[in-house]
């Protein structure tokens, strides 16, 4: 079946027409198609929701890790030219240097919009279709405007699509509305989809919302807002229950870390949810700048990096810091699959050359490297430790989930990493490293910093500095757009 829509619209009223294509969906654009002859049958419907999951794959390409790691200590210089990534990892941003903006982000909610407006009216022959189309829009427009809040804070709650625009009108500029509006908003949209899922199935490929995945954001969601807006204890034990009705679908730890990750391997049973990258359909995603290019990769480097790297592609623009590689045990099996250093031997010196990100390292075709591994947004391993924070959070033993993930990470020398609860500061300690050996590079770790209160600690460049940081700036462009938004307080001057 072909996929007939990939909306052009005007999106938040207050923003430029956007336009994007991909390969798989035959484009047409909502200003040349009436809402009555385009809002009629199922394959309509179906051609729509498949349209929002290409407009969010832009998103995740490259803007996902930028906004939800980049920050963070794990990453810092490569060995090519940045083309300027460093501001993200130095936290330099500014109005006028501010990082990936949010038009793309609501021109996502535009079509989500659309589609619960619209998709309601039209005859299925089977309902339960139905509601899963609506439950995968309530579930990504939630999503979005989670990844919004997070990176933001305050930023405007857009229910409608936008199909006509009056500058003049009242209601024409929207107002940012605050973080505990939107996560409001965000519950009930949870809330909603998870009345319209008919049941725990796991769509193949796994690369639709469903279910399990919707619970696994649930958890997430509640874990934030019970942290971060206090939410406490009524909101730790919702994301435990959610985190907890995970385990009943049907996914679970494969035996190696490494086959998670493999383009040969998508759709795998660890995964809940992630985007997918094809040849002829996609780009490469965010892996090709983590990698290094075949002229870059030293005659003279040690064998065992040469081998884990083979066909070099791509760029080392940015790369695995010092702080994220010396965290790693050698018994971790995770080490080699997240990373490699590449060592040279000028006068029989061992030299540290270069550092390489491996876990989206793509595959080859033709003699050449694509970067086209599915991005994960949530699987097994991430609800797992989720849960041991929940657990921890409620005075409970979280150790049972800890020691899951270890397991599987230290194989024959797990003996000796066994977690054994003590503090609760301790232990959450141990969750948030066990994270970030687990979930390097999958774009977790600047918001999990944020979530456990230790980005001014544990980030070098933000160590003494004004808190107000932790949100990005609005981008000086979009702010010239509508004169209602109000520009985050750290990058007022």
């Amino acid at each position: 079946m072909k996929r007939i829509i990939e909306n052009i619209g005007i999106v938040m009223v207050l923003f430029a027409l956007l336009s994007s294509c991909t390969k798989n969906l035959e484009l047409s654009p909502i200003s040349e198609i009436s809402v009555a002859s385009l809002w009629k049958t199922e394959e309509d419907a179906k051609g729509a929701i498949n349209g929002i999951y290409a407009r969010f794959r832009t998103q995740v390409q490259e803007n996902l890790y930028r906004w939800g790691g980049a920050r963070s200590e794990e990453i810092s210089y490569g060995i090519n030219g940045s083309e300027g990534r460093e501001f993200l990892f130095n936290n330099t941003l500014s109005a006028v240097n501010p990082g990936p903006d949010w038009l793309r982000l609501y021109s996502v909610l535009h079509d989500v919009n659309l589609v619960l407006k619209y998709v309601p009216n039209i005859d299925f022959t089977d309902q339960k279709e139905k509601n899963k189309i609506l439950a995968e829009a309530y579930t990504m427009r939630a999503y979005i405007y989670y990844i919004l809040v997070r990176t933001w804070g305050a930023v405007p709650i857009i229910k409608e699509p936008t199909e006509s625009f009056n500058p003049s009108a009242p209601d024409a500029y929207k107002t940012q509305n605050s973080p505990e509006e939107i996560f409001a908003f965000i519950k009930e949209d949870i809330g909603l989809a998870s009345g319209l899922f008919a049941d725990n199935a796991i769509p193949a490929g796994r690369a639709y919302w469903s279910k399990p995945a919707l619970n696994a954001l649930k958890g997430d969601v509640y874990l934030w807002t019970g942290k971060i807006l206090n939410g406490g204890r009524a909101d730790f034990e919702i994301a435990l229950s959610a985190l907890e009705d995970v385990k009943t679908a049907d996914v679970t730890l494969l035996s190696s870390f490494d086959q998670v990750f493999r383009g040969t391997n998508k759709g795998n049973k660890e995964v809940l949810f992630a985007v997918q990258f094809k040849q002829n359909e996609s780009g490469n995603q965010y892996g090709q700048d983590m990698y290094i290019a075949p002229t870059e990769i030293p005659s003279d480097g040690d064998a065992a990096s040469r081998g884990l790297i083979g066909v070099g592609g791509g760029l080392n623009r940015w790369a695995p810091s010092e702080i994220l590689r010396s965290q790693f045990q050698s018994t971790d099996t995770r080490k080699n699959v997240t990373f490699t250093e590449i060592y040279r031997f000028p006068s029989g010196v061992r030299t540290f050359y270069a550092s390489v990100a491996l876990k989206y390292k793509g595959g080859v075709t033709g003699g050449a490297r694509l970067f086209l591994d599915d991005v994960i947004i949530y699987r097994y391993a991430d609800v797992l430790l989720m849960i041991a924070e929940a657990k921890n959070a409620l005075d409970l033993d979280p150790s049972d989930e800890i020691n899951e993930v270890r397991q599987r990470a230290y194989g024959a020398n797990y003996a000796a990493n066994v977690f054994v609860s003590t503090d609760k500061i301790a232990n959450d300690e141990a969750i948030l490293k066990e994270r970030l050996l687990e979930l390097a590079f999958e774009g977790k770790r600047w918001w999990d910093l944020i979530r456990f209160d230790k980005a001014m600690d544990l980030v070098p460049s933000l160590q003494s500095r004004d808190r107000g940081l932790l949100l990005f700036p609005i981008s000086q462009s979009t702010l010239s757009l509508n004169p209602k938004l109000i520009q985050n307080e750290a990058y007022r001057n």
